[in-house]
């Protein structure tokens, strides 16, 4: 076998094989018996016609692919291999010239990784703003807590208010048309905090009990229902109850036993726990963002333009999957951004994405920094923890998707690369900077 490595451009190689005529041959002959076991010949029992009838059965030419099949994979391994390739995506044929009886010759293209310049990413001395705990959040957690224990009394004797919550019956019709799925009896309205429509909710504050009304509004212009989007609709309403909430004090919701706390000082001293382990957590997250973004921007790289479309369209793909999951649509965030707008903004995420993962995988080439088994367990765990899966279940999906699995790896081994750069270098908390406020 005989194979001659070419640059072309940028980070895209040109491989020319040459197959000898006698392994060309034999491969092919295997092919045709390959080929000869699963198709039905008139005449022949399954695997027992002659190559020829074969030939004529199926073609040569499907004979030649499946010959290439076998040949090509390990030839071009091979051939990256010897010229130490450091090849990123899958190799592709350009072309090739098969005749039975002559060498076999092809054309490969194949994608390197780019080469990155490292700048300095250790002894580093980074200042890092402290995470900054509000005032008022001790105070805000303690009430969430009450709030849980919270009862709804009835209300009868004044109108509704915008902390009530409204028992109602609705009907809704858009465009002289009842809208499916917009109608109820005795639905539970937070008046407060509620999902409906804008300004449907604000219509029933200073109603009565037994009131009947209509409500105006207008559908969102991203809403889910083609139909409906930016749409006028109106809703009958019928007031049936208004529930107002009573929120315990401190010391009774601890008598109703709050778990596992057994007196105010055992609840307060978690909530500070709580709201200590949040501020810690804040400044290794933002150290390490930090130290990494120094990191990042001392390194080079010229990022292939086929690398940043491959990723824009996988980027794109996700998003589509993440607003189908939300009943929102592309086409209206194009829309709403401008489609050459939303493709600028995902390129240039496309972009840093990639020169994180090259410099990552950059540094742990250069501190030999390799994954190990217990590596990838902890992320395997956070991951069935996370959809609440056994450990012998999401194996079994993870062999169902690699794509998945390599994704998890590399999760792994940008974790195992930041924790060395924390290790390597020294962060400096300082406080935050005030905002000057301006006087006239």
């Amino acid at each position: 076998m005989k194979f001659t490595v070419e640059k072309e451009n940028d980070n895209i190689y040109k491989i020319d094989i040459t197959i000898p005529a006698k392994d060309a041959a034999k491969a092919y002959d295997e092919a045709a018996r390959r080929i000869a076991q699963y198709v039905n010949v008139d005449g022949f029992r399954r695997g027992k016609a002659p190559r020829a009838v074969v030939e004529r059965h199926v073609g040569t030419e499907r004979i030649k692919h499946e010959a290439m099949d076998s040949l090509m994979p390990k030839a071009i391994a091979e051939a990256v291999k010897e010229n130490d390739l450091d090849v990123i995506t899958q190799p592709y044929i350009t072309k090739f010239e098969f005749n039975v009886g002559q060498d076999l010759t092809a054309e490969v293209k194949v994608e390197t990784r780019p080469e990155v310049v490292l700048g300095d990413y250790k002894d580093l001395n980074v200042e890092v703003e402290s995470a900054q705990v509000p005032e008022d959040a001790f105070d805000k957690a303690l009430q969430n807590i009450l709030n849980q224990y919270a009862t709804q009394e009835l209300v009868v004797d004044r109108p509704a208010k915008d902390t009530d919550i409204a028992v109602i019956d609705f009907e809704g019709t858009a465009n002289g048309e009842k809208i499916v799925g917009g109608d109820a009896k005795n639905y539970p309205l937070d008046l407060g905090h509620s999902n409906f429509i804008p300004g449907f909710a604000e219509q029933i504050v200073g109603k009565n009990i037994g009131d009947e009304f209509n409500i105006n509004v207008t559908f969102p212009a991203e809403y889910h229902d083609e139909k409906l989007k930016g749409q006028p609709a109106v809703f009958k309403i019928k007031l049936n109850e208004i529930k107002e909430r009573q929120v315990p004090d401190l010391n009774d919701a601890i008598e109703q036993k709050i778990e596992p706390f057994k007196t105010v000082d055992d609840l307060k001293a978690d909530i500070q726990k709580y709201l200590d382990n949040q501020k810690e957590n804040s400044n290794r997250q933002n150290s390490e963002n930090a130290v990494f973004a120094k990191v990042i921007e001392a390194a080079s790289v010229e990022i292939p333009q086929t690398m940043i479309d491959r990723e824009a369209e996988s980027l794109t793909n996700d998003y589509k999957q993440r607003l189908q999951a939300q009943g929102l649509s592309w086409e209206a965030l194009e829309k709403t951004q401008g489609a050459e707008s939303l493709t600028d903004t995902i390129k240039e995420d496309a972009k840093v994405r990639i020169k994180n993962s090259l410099v990552i995988d950059k540094i742990a080439k250069a501190e030999n920094i390799k994954l190990e088994p217990q590596d990838l367990q902890k992320k395997f765990s956070q991951l069935g923890a996370a959809y609440g899966m056994n450990q012998t279940d999401l194996m079994k999906q993870l062999g169902k998707n690699p794509e998945v699995l390599a994704s998890l790896s590399q999760q792994a081994l940008n974790d195992k690369v930041r924790d060395f750069l924390m290790q390597k270098n020294t962060v400096k908390f300082v406080e935050p900077k005030k905002e000057k406020v301006e006087t006239k």
